[in-house]
């Protein structure tokens, strides 16, 4: 019976898993969290500021921002099915182009310059300046290749609710990528008298884990199909809308925090995601209280007899 069991468990698990064979890329995340852990205890003691024009709070926000991404990366790759050369090629870019984002935000707002958009910067500084905003390219590329590839891939497919949730994940990286792009033409995060592109550019980035984890409760649940599709279509799409509000409010230089049409609009798209994760988890963790349940009955039944 034990073997049985055993055998069963082994036939149900995917034969995909994420973060299979990504250590480097789990690395190279778990780096970003690291740093900006350490950032965390300079400016308890030292303060953020860094005159001229250096701020250790964007180093902090952006190297755990990026660990989030590369570890998200790291989960959703294995998905993909390249060929081994291909699937090298994409985590070593996403490598080289991660740890020197990590050098040059910490190291330049400690040297008191902004490592972008730098106005007092040297010669130097404005040359990695550039580097950096070609490497940014180089993300936001590599973010388009998965994109596609993803979208291309047909069915039938293993782990179809996770690919549909990274699918709706990409569309607002995409976003994302033009908020970044936009900053870049911009030089600059603000738009008008009080929009500000770094909320779309975060908000858009962190859909591959808003997104992607309400399917990673359905997977395994006991709910019919369907239900578990339109739960994902349902938070994903009002997720999608949310973003694209924020971007039309800053757009139109407005901030998204205030009390308007838009912003409103999208607070509610905000609130119809949670609620679709609430319910993802929810049934996340039912079929095994009930689980939990039936074997207290059990015992109890035993210990009776």
């Amino acid at each position: 019976m034990l073997k049985f069991m055993k055998l069963n468990r082994i036939e149900d698990e995917p034969s995909v898993k994420l973060f299979q064979g990504e250590r480097w890329l789990i690395i190279t995340g778990l780096f970003g969290f690291i740093l900006s852990l350490g950032i965390a205890f300079f400016i308890l003691f030292q303060g953020h500021i860094r005159l001229p024009e250096g701020n250790m709070k964007d180093a902090f926000s952006f190297n755990a921002a990026i660990g989030i991404f590369i570890l998200s990366i790291a989960a959703i790759l294995p998905l993909a099915r390249f060929s081994d050369r291909k699937r090298n090629m994409i985590r070593w870019f996403f490598i080289v182009a991660s740890i020197y984002g990590y050098v040059i935000e910490t190291v330049q707002n400690y040297r008191g310059i902004n490592p972008r958009f730098s106005r007092v910067g040297a010669e130097i500084d404005m040359i990695a300046g550039i580097l950096f905003g070609i490497l940014s390219l180089v993300l936001v590329v590599l973010a388009v290749i998965l994109m596609i590839h993803f979208f291309r891939i047909k069915s039938p497919y293993e782990r179809p609710l996770l690919i549909l949730g990274v699918r709706y994940a990409f569309l607002s990286v995409f976003a994302a990528n033009v908020a970044g792009i936009w900053m870049i033409l911009l030089q600059d995060r603000l738009t008008g008298d009080a929009g500000n592109l770094i909320v779309l550019h975060g908000l858009g980035f962190h859909a591959l884990q808003t997104l992607v984890l309400p399917a990673c409760f359905l997977e395994n649940t006991q709910v019919k199909d369907h239900i578990k599709k339109r739960l994902i279509h349902l938070g994903s799409i009002a997720w999608l809308l949310m973003i694209l509000l924020i971007g039309i409010q800053s757009g139109f230089g407005r901030s998204v925090f205030e009390l308007t049409t838009l912003p409103i609009i999208a607070s509610v798209m905000l609130l119809i995601w949670l609620c679709s994760l609430i319910s993802a988890f929810v049934f996340f963790i039912k079929p095994k209280s009930d689980n939990n349940l039936s074997l207290d009955q059990a015992s109890v039944t035993q210990q009776s007899r």
